[in-house]
């Protein structure tokens, strides 16, 4: 054997006794501390990450409650004159019908008159809140804006042509508070 090879010999001796000190200083007991403060660790992590999840989803629930709260008030602020409206038609139907009377005299004319002002005023406030009324005679059949009473045939309209309009319909913004009752040309 050369020196060389001694010399590789003894740092490997010196290397493994090491190892054998080090390996010797390890205590069984704490390599099962170790591992169950490991163990504890894991599950605390893991606690940690089930938490945090239910935080953002907590989080997440209560934004959308929020933005469902503001999409409802939005809508209840913008419908709101809804029920009033719906209310109220039955009475321009009313009007309508007893503006149509032919007038005799001049007591009767003034009377019509009167009651022609009074029905300006209250359709000008329906107007304000935003109460349109439904195009119906010669458009064309529109399920979601007219109800379909009668259906004629008549070679003057295209099918499903509204042939004539029975009683107006209205809509609140864009939401239809009573469909126009019409004839519809079959």
């Amino acid at each position: 054997m050369n020196e060389s090879e001694n010399v590789d010999q003894v740092e490997e001796s010196k290397v493994d006794l090491q190892n054998n000190d080090n390996q010797s200083d390890v205590n069984p007991e704490e390599t099962s501390e170790e591992s169950s403060v490991n163990a504890s660790i894991n599950d605390l992590e893991k606690k940690l990450d089930e938490a945090e999840n239910r935080t953002f989803r907590i989080q997440a629930d209560f934004d959308n409650f929020r933005r469902r709260t503001r999409l409802d008030r939005e809508a209840a602020e913008k419908y709101r004159a809804f029920n009033l409206v719906s209310d109220i038609l039955p009475v321009l139907d009313n009007f309508e019908r007893a503006l149509q009377v032919e007038a005799d005299d001049d007591k009767t004319q003034s009377i019509l008159q009167g009651m022609e002002m009074v029905y300006r005023q209250l359709f000008d406030a329906l107007q304000k809140e935003g109460v349109e009324v439904i195009e119906a005679a010669g458009k064309s059949f529109d399920p979601h804006l007219h109800q379909a009473v009668m259906q004629v045939e008549d070679a003057e309209y295209d099918p499903n042509t509204v042939v004539e309009e029975l009683q107006k319909g209205y809509k609140l913004k864009d939401r239809v508070v009573r469909p126009s009752m019409v004839k519809v040309n079959g």
